[in-house]
């Protein structure tokens, strides 16, 4: 397979779909000639392969089974490890009345004795098995489920579930009432977006995506997916590269809006994260009494001009080698940030905009964000949940969606820019519908100047050329490993020393 060919390969591997999707998926293979029973069976294997893993010969296992085909494959789980030689339980706390289609053929086989709740105490068994509802889910869990789910969250030991946790979302990774807390999960051809969302991420636990014989081009070619897991197979392809006769001006120039004395410090951040990632030049333009403060910080790499007001913005972004702006670290909210990111909104300069200019666009008439639309150059909105709140949360048809995906597409659309929603689960959103979740990062990123590196990473790729989703694709992903491989104990400063070596190992560039 030559390159191009692993890269679609690697791109379609990161589709995500919605539970309507799976759906889709699972009748192309019915109608390929794959008996619903089939799949059932196939995935049933894969679970009793898990369990197997966890519980080694001879284990005690009871799995807890829904009416639904989340409990059918729970049930042929429950054959096969008895075949096996397993010690194994089913518990059927609905009842066996409720079983229907493939998941009645699959209790059928099972041939067993089954139980109710009220006959399990948690210590007989090694593993226990959700099986109870999958992704489709749309309802809370109730009555003898909410137990059951309750159980498994008391009973001290490892639980496996089937599709996704119980009483969790396959789209949205809500959870609405009683959940159940997995140890691992077990899924079937590609993942939902509710297994990288919060909180069903952390629900979900590691999560093996099992091969069932679902025909993987025709079901993603009729299904169109538009959401993917980030990770380097979804912009590599778009990577900046560099020809050896290159040049500091070719390899993208940044420019850094910066306020005052107060707030010397985080758009130094923005810059010097630009330039690790490749960026040629980074030239941060600040109040003029911080310039002897800027100076006093070096020596290093970093550029200074003082900019008082828009017109000397618009003289400067009027040189042509300028590829790109980051705005809104330590920017400030008075008038001289208002009248820049005024500016800023005119200009054609790819551009970031972050932190403080995030909260000016938001004063703005119209929330700000609709004045995006007029703009030549591509924007990027790098949001928290409050500023996402501050800039979108008096559209109705945002404020209401409980999908935080879902939201970042809808936010996108509504500014028409690239929107990076960030969080423990950051949503990278274009306004044509594509949408990535990013599953890299670890709480030792939540400290100052964090973001300020993120948003300096975007506006280094945006200046070499990268096209923006890919670029705020790529910044994600790579803050997130950074991040992951400093670990607890990292200052933001670290964060971009840490990137070069990154793109070394990673990349080999």
């Amino acid at each position: 397979m030559d390159d191009t060919g692993a890269e679609m390969t690697g791109r379609a591997e990161l589709a995500l779909l919605t539970t309507q999707q799976m759906g889709m998926a699972d009748r192309i293979a019915i109608a390929a000639g794959v008996p619903g029973i089939e799949l059932m069976e196939r995935a049933g294997h894969a679970v009793a392969e898990v369990i197997l893993m966890r519980a080694g010969a001879g284990g005690a296992v009871a799995l807890l089974c829904g009416p639904g085909n989340n409990g059918g494959d729970g049930l042929i789980a429950a054959r096969l490890l008895r075949e096996w030689g397993l010690k194994v339980r089913v518990v059927l706390p609905g009842g066996a009345e409720g079983f229907k289609g493939d998941a009645a053929i699959a209790l059928e086989r099972w041939a067993g004795p089954v139980e109710p709740l009220s006959a399990l105490c948690a210590g007989q068994a090694d593993v226990f098995v959700d099986a109870l509802f999958g992704a489709g889910l749309t309802r809370p869990l109730a009555g003898a489920f909410a137990e059951a789910a309750d159980f498994l969250n008391k009973a001290g030991r490892p639980v496996i579930a089937v599709d996704i946790p119980s009483g969790v979302s396959g789209d949205t990774g809500r959870a609405d009432g009683m959940s159940v807390k997995a140890s691992e999960t077990v899924t079937f051809f590609r993942l939902k977006p509710g297994h990288l969302l919060q909180p069903g991420r952390a629900r979900c636990g590691p999560v093996t995506v099992a091969d069932i014989g679902i025909p993987a081009g025709a079901a993603l070619d009729a299904v169109g997916p538009t959401a993917f897991r980030n990770d380097p197979a979804l912009w590599r392809p778009v990577w900046p590269k560099h020809e050896v006769d290159t040049h500091k001006f070719r390899r993208g120039a940044v420019a850094v809006i910066a306020g005052g004395i107060a707030g010397v410090g985080a758009p130094r951040l923005s810059a010097r994260a630009a330039l690790r990632i490749g960026a040629g030049l980074a030239t941060l333009l600040c109040e003029p009494e911080a310039l002897p403060v800027h100076a006093a910080r070096g020596p290093d790499a970093l550029m200074q001009r003082a900019i008082v007001d828009r017109a000397a913005l618009d003289a400067f972004l009027g040189d042509r080698r300028v590829s790109a702006v980051v705005a809104g670290p330590a920017l400030g909210l008075g008038a001289r940030a208002q009248d820049l990111v005024g500016g800023l909104m005119a200009s054609d300069k790819p551009a970031v905009l972050d932190a403080d200019a995030l909260t000016v666009l938001a004063s703005l008439p119209d929330g700000g964000v609709r004045l995006l639309h007029g703009r030549i150059g591509t924007a990027v909105l790098t949001p928290h949940e409050g500023e996402f709140q501050r800039l979108f949360g008096e559209d109705p048809a945002i404020a209401t969606e409980r999908s935080k995906l879902e939201k970042a597409r809808k936010a996108a659309a509504f500014s028409g820019a690239i929107v990076v929603y960030k969080g423990a689960d950051t949503v990278i959103a274009a306004p044509d519908g594509r949408a990535a979740i990013n599953a890299t990062g670890s709480s030792a990123l939540a400290t100052a100047g964090s973001g300020d590196v993120l948003a300096g990473l975007v506006g280094g790729l945006l200046a070499q050329g990268m096209p923006a989703f890919e670029a705020g694709c790529a910044a994600v992903w790579l803050h997130g490993i950074a991040g992951e491989g400093l670990g607890m104990g990292l200052i933001a400063d670290d964060l971009p020393e840490a990137i070069p070596s990154l793109m070394r190992s990673i990349f080999a560039l």
